[in-house]
């Protein structure tokens, strides 16, 4: 039996080709999307008609776009985060969720670190002025002189209290889970409630799932407990964070900095004030970037397409 699948991962879709024999060895015929960052519900109720299987990056996969795909059978995230998919609906009508838990931890705590030193020693900023052609010494801050604090102390979020303990800083975290008692031994990390963490810390690194408790946990109200100078990180999912909200505690001076690799509207819109402020880095949704975890997804993301469909045959 042979199965249409709708590949629509922006990172698996340059490698399709490579993987010609697995498709053709599995009885499977890609259909290529164009997509640049993901589907949108109308878009994909015009490509789902005929198709059995999905290997799909963060498409809004909502119970209209399933019941528009009467031979769906399975939908393959590319990655880890599935928030764009109503997974309800997709239980209720027999469509099987497929995901890789912890694909990207290493290089997106990599990247949260590497944003917080880029903030603590003023790197980018000193490199900027400089090639303004200013001489210009921008007061820095050691890292053993500094408060991290993580929001969601899952597999990324303990990664980057991993990376950060060895610099000296104080850790904090905060988690509306238990946290395994031997991740605080080994990091030294105090567990805390949200409102403290956001206010004794001075570099906060977002790194929750997104759900209808975390959407805009980030806001006027909780930016408003900040220190002055503390420097939001977010690699985690875009509308954690109320962007507007940002942009006002960045222009009013409420807010130190942010580095922000996810927004709530990808690609960041051309208008974005986030574009032109100084004191915010930005990134297009690329904080999971390593070739090896990247080989590891697109296996796995297939193989368990094609056991779901094996099952269901």
């Amino acid at each position: 039996m042979s199965y249409r699948v709708l590949v629509s991962a922006p990172y698996f879709l340059p490698e399709v080709g490579r993987f010609r024999d697995y498709f053709s060895k599995h009885d499977l015929e890609a259909v290529i999307a164009d997509v640049e960052e993901r589907l949108e519900e109308d878009e994909l109720l015009g490509l789902v008609g005929d198709i059995d299987a999905v290997v799909c990056g963060d498409d809004r996969f909502t119970a209209r776009v399933m019941d528009a795909a009467p031979r769906l059978k399975v939908i393959s995230k590319w990655g880890t985060g599935i928030d764009s998919i109503d997974s309800a609906a997709a239980a209720a009508r027999g469509i099987r969720v497929c995901r890789t838990p912890n694909a990207f931890t290493h290089p997106v705590a990599d990247t949260v670190l590497g944003y917080i030193l880029c903030f603590a020693r003023n790197l980018p900023f000193m490199d900027d002025a400089m090639k303004r052609g200013e001489w210009k010494k921008i007061p820095g801050r050691a890292m053993n002189e500094s408060t991290v604090g993580v929001i969601g102390v899952g597999a990324i979020g303990t990664a980057v209290l991993r990376r950060a303990a060895p610099f000296g800083a104080t850790l904090l975290g905060t988690d509306i889970r238990k946290i395994d008692p031997d991740v605080i031994t080994e990091t030294g990390v105090r567990m805390t409630s949200l409102e403290d963490l956001l206010a004794e810390s001075d570099y906060i690194s977002v790194n929750c799932d997104l759900t209808d408790l975390s959407h805009h946990l980030l806001n006027d109200t909780t930016f408003a407990l900040m220190q002055s100078h503390a420097v939001v990180v977010n690699a985690a999912r875009g509308p954690v964070i109320e962007e507007p909200a940002l942009v006002r505690a960045l222009e009013s001076g409420g807010l130190g900095g942010a580095a922000l690799d996810v927004f709530e509207d990808e690609p960041l819109p051309a208008t974005s004030p986030l574009r032109q402020m100084a004191n915010v880095l930005i990134a297009p949704h690329n904080s999971n970037s390593s070739p090896t975890a990247w080989e590891r997804v697109h296996l796995s993301t297939l193989d368990q397409m094609v056991a779901a469909l094996t099952e269901q045959a």
